[in-house]
């Protein structure tokens, strides 16, 4: 039975397979997706009479069904798994891939009256108690709180399904061995009618990866890439990016898919002369044991943007969505290229040698699992980061590839789908973007493929929905503002709150207020433009019912139209009390299951400052859904501001659990980190300066969260500082370097006063200053770490000599800094020239010296200073220099050696005291202070 079930899983049937007869055929017909003959077979109609799996929808088990426990003890839980694949696979067909389907729910269930004879009315009968089967089906989809969508079609068919799967996984019998995978594929469906994301158990997650040992997936390649692939589909529904891209290439691994992003000669536009490097992807599939020649399987489709046969192929046995020709007046329809990479020849990569074979303008078809694959790295279609997965620039030559040998119409569709998005953003392009996604959409309904090939893939894309593709079509077109054509849309799938976002784009509130109250009173009937869907004839009672889920939606919705709207202008408080009571009312009308409405609530508060208040009712969304990153960060904010670091602590901690990439997350919980210690304020007292210092693990943690940060804010310059500041404190002295270095690259021409931290610098030159520097010289001395010492040595010269001082060139203390620092390097000439230019840009050159009395006894104080230490590095200065000539000469001879002559440093010294007595004779010669300086001039004369 274990063989046969891994068959089901792999979305075959035969009846060589081990495992009951029944079994077996009825396995055969769901791979050849005949739903109908499994749903109105003896064995299902005995699951279906179940009271269990039909409470709530007011269908009575019928008596006169067959005994479910006349069938083979050993096949029933295999036959029910069978059943609930069937149940699912076609709500899929009729929400996701078509054709329609060709058989309602009421032809396999208990009928809820028996009619004795047939009547001309029967078929309306029929069409009023399905649509009533669906309307009770549809409050039952409710997961966490979140609403599944109302114009799903035979939503029945899913609670079904969901049932039985249920029902399996709860059974004591341990038989259903691949259960966990199609539990995965369940709720990935499921959450595909939801609003927003709702996460699996762990164990659930654990049970999924745990199948990846067993010995079937260990000897089937493609079955462990498959497994990776969902799991990684799983992450990225839930907002997990980094671990779905980690499942991603996990599942390229098992399935041995060799792929390089390259660059090769190419033209992209039509009047382009010269060859340039493009991007190209270099992709090639394992030879598999069951697959003919590749040339054989592609042939057997073609697309309608290309009309007429392949290769001599003169039959075609299934027609793929059409892909839209760019027709563009400069672009061309595909990059050309030359057959050589720019990377075959130079990179020693193993992976280019693999691929260096392969022509980048004619490569050969992937198999189909592979380009799968490879549309599932093009999912993040926001990201600028490569940390994060591919750049939008990097994708379309993935997307290409895939496109250019269309195997299977939903990988196909799927494959032009992204390449829509990507293309909706370019103005050349945009055209072609909304054509395409409007054909993908008309193509749906039709029967030019079978639904076998449409659902043979279909778990393994990020396939959309038909609603969701016409959602998405409505919000390219406002996008490009044609508002008028996008309301009409979401009018149409009745998504209200896009609706209302339109109406007020229209300058329209108060007709987008009233057709919320209006649904909400049950004054507008839902339902009643959806002929083109096939809900015409609808039942009063379905058009009229208002699950609870979805008029706390309205509710929510009012209550942000009372935020927005003019009046709110007029009167804020009074806008605000409004919005507060329809949130409160949404969570009462959904039974307290409504997390928009906390999350709602919760901001409100926050904008009032009530911090206590907003706590409570993030606490009440995130016990509901904890996926939402931005309410856990929220709530983090406010115990911060309440002096909380604990509980702030766990709340960021959460934040970037969910949402690893978000740096302003990281940045926070490191600062609540270094405040842990304080005590905590307790009942709205706000949060006073630290009074401790934070303990080393603590400023180790948050070190550790700055540079995780970090990885995702490269030019936060603030972030730089704080991890600078940290890595001090922590002893990782050579972070602080390279942060310091970031600080100073990114603020030296926007705000150089901040960019560098004075004590910071003079932390690492005392660092580096402490040992000997004979010893170095001498070899005595071996660096053990970087992060004190010789070791430090480097990267403090690089700090100074490659970033600071090419950019900072007019601060006091950063040559007084760079002095000490070859002073210790015995290096004279070059500290007496910095503390020369140190007094350059010191105090005694600003202008209110020469007024301000304060300023001028300062300024006293730094020629002091500076003269002390002339007389001592003068000397030392000038032997340095007598023997750099001497050991040089021969290049001074060829026009210099580079060395600057030392200056006579007493005459420089008197130079510098008489120039500022003359500054400062008319205001301060009479000053007691005033014979300092007439002292310090007599010494530097005796001196001679």
């Amino acid at each position: 039975m274990d063989s046969l079930e891994w068959s089901i899983l792999r979305g075959q049937g035969s009846a060589a397979e081990a495992g009951p007869s029944r079994a077996r055929e009825l396995a055969g017909q769901l791979a050849e997706a005949d739903f109908n003959a499994i749903l109105t077979s003896t064995e299902a109609k005995s699951i279906f009479s179940g009271p269990q799996l039909l409470e709530g929808l007011n269908i009575p088990s019928s008596s006169s069904a067959p005994d479910a426990h006349g069938l083979e003890a050993e096949s029933s839980p295999l036959i029910r798994l069978i059943v609930a694949v069937a149940l699912l696979h076609s709500f899929v067909q009729a929400n996701w891939t078509g054709p329609n389907l060709t058989f309602t729910p009421l032809d396999f269930l208990p009928s809820p009256s028996q009619p004795t004879a047939a009547s001309a009315s029967a078929s309306s009968s029929s069409s009023t108690s399905n649509d009533e089967l669906n309307a009770l089906a549809l409050p039952l989809l409710t997961l966490q709180g979140e609403p599944a969508y109302h114009l799903a079609s035979q939503p029945v068919l899913f609670l079904l399904a969901r049932r039985l799967f249920l029902s399996l996984a709860t059974s004591t019998s341990d038989s259903v061995k691949i259960l966990p995978i199609w539990l995965l594929r369940l709720h990935l469906v499921h959450l595909s009618l939801l609003d927003e994301a709702v996460s699996l158990p762990t164990e659930s997650i654990s049970a999924v990866q745990a199948l990846l040992d067993d010995p079937t997936v260990v000897a089937d390649q493609d079955l462990k890439a498959t497994i990776e692939l969902e799991i990684g589909l799983y992450h990225h529904a839930v907002g997990q990016e980094k671990l779905a891209n980690q499942s991603f290439l996990a599942a390229a691994r098992a399935s041995e898919l060799e792929f390089e992003l390259t660059g090769a000669l190419g033209k992209k536009t039509k009047y382009q002369v010269a060859l340039l490097s493009q991007l190209v992807l270099l992709a090639e599939s394992r030879k598999r044991q069951d697959e003919g020649e590749t040339d054989t399987v592609e042939s057997q489709f073609e697309t309608v943007a290309e009309p007429g046969p392949k290769n001599g192929q003169s039959e075609t046995k299934s027609t793929l969505p059409e892909s839209i020709a760019l027709n563009d007046d400069t672009l061309l329809e595909e990059t050309e290229f030359t057959k050589v990479t720019s990377s075959s020849s130079s990179s020693p990569d193993k992976s280019t040698s693999k691929l260096s074979h392969l022509d980048p303008s004619n490569q050969p078809p992937l198999h189909p699992l592979d380009q799968a694959l490879l549309l599932s790295l093009c999912l993040s279609q926001h990201n600028n980061s490569p940390s994060s997965g591919l750049t939008a620039n990097q994708m379309m030559p993935f997307l290409s590839r895939v496109i250019a040998h269309p195997r299977n119409w939903s990988i196909h569709t799927t494959g032009l789908l992204l390449r829509s998005r990507l293309e909706s953003t370019r103005s050349r392009t945009v055209e072609r973007s909304t054509l395409q996604l409007q054909a993908l959409i008309e193509q749906m309904p039709t029967s030019d493929s079978s639904p076998k090939e449409r659902l043979q893939y279909f778990h393994q894309l990020p396939l959309s929905s038909k609603w969701d593709m016409e959602r998405e079509l409505a919000k390219r077109f406002l996008s490009i503002g044609v508002t008028r054509s996008a309301l009409e849309i979401f009018d149409r799938l009745e998504m209200w709150e896009d609706s209302v976002g339109c109406l007020q784009r229209l300058d329209r509130e108060e007709e987008a207020i009233k057709l919320v109250r209006d649904l909400i009173e049950g004054k507008k009937i839902e339902s009643d433009t959806l002929t083109t869907m096939g809900k015409a004839n609808l039942s009063e009672k379905r058009r009229n019912k208002l699950t609870e889920g979805r008029k706390s939606k309205l509710f929510c919705l009012l209550g942000d139209l009372s935020l927005s709207s003019e009046e709110s202008v007029k009167d804020p408080v009074g806008a605000k009390k409004r919005a507060i009571e329809m949130y409160e009312q949404a969570w009462e009308v959904s039974n307290k299951t409504s997390s928009r409405a906390m999350r709602s609530l919760g901001a409100l508060y926050v904008g009032g400052q009530a911090y206590e208040k907003a706590i409570e009712c993030f606490k009440a969304a995130l016990e509901i859904n904890p996926l939402y990153a931005r309410v856990w960060f929220t709530l983090g904010v406010c115990y911060s501001r309440l002096g909380r670091w604990t509980e702030a602590k766990d709340a960021y901690r959460r934040q970037v659990g969910v949402e690893e990439d978000d740096a302003e997350g990281w940045n926070n919980l490191a600062a609540v980190y270094l405040r842990i210690g304080e005590d905590d304020k307790k009942d709205g007292e706000s949060a006073q300066p630290a009074t401790t210092t934070a303990t080393f693990e603590n400023k180790h943690l948050a070190w550790r969260a700055l540079l995780q940060g970090l990885r995702f804010a490269y030019s936060n310059w603030r972030m730089w500082q704080n991890y600078m500041i940290v890595s001090i404190d922590v002893g990782e002295l050579s972070e602080a370097a390279r942060a310091m270095t970031r600080v100073v690259e990114e603020l030296s021409d926007k705000n150089p006063l901040m960019a560098v931290d004075f004590d910071v610098l003079d932390k690492l030159v005392d660092s580096v200053t402490r040992d000997d520097y004979s010893l170095l010289k001498e070899g005595k001395v071996v660096p053990k770490t970087s992060n004190e010492g010789f070791g430090l040595l480097p990267l403090v010269e690089r700090l100074f000599d490659q970033t600071i001082l090419p950019r900072i060139s007019d601060s006091s203390r950063v040559w007084k800094s760079h002095a000490r620092l070859l002073r210790w390097k015995d290096d004279s000439i070059g500290a007496l020239e910095d503390y020369i230019k140190a007094y350059r840009w010191s105090i005694v050159f600003d202008e209110s010296v020469e007024r301000d009395k304060a300023k001028w006894l300062e300024a006293i104080n730094e020629i002091e200073i500076l003269v002390a230490t002339m007389s001592q590095l003068g000397p030392k200065a000038k032997i340095q220099a007598q023997v750099e000539a001497e050991a040089e000469a021969a290049a001074e001879k060829e026009g210099g050696n580079g060395k600057k002559k030392v200056s006579d440093w007493k005459f420089q010294a008197r130079g510098i005291v008489r120039t500022f007595m003359g500054r400062t004779k008319e205001s301060f010669e009479y000053e007691k202070d005033w014979e300092r300086l007439q002292e310090l001039l007599d010494d530097l004369k005796k001196s001679d």
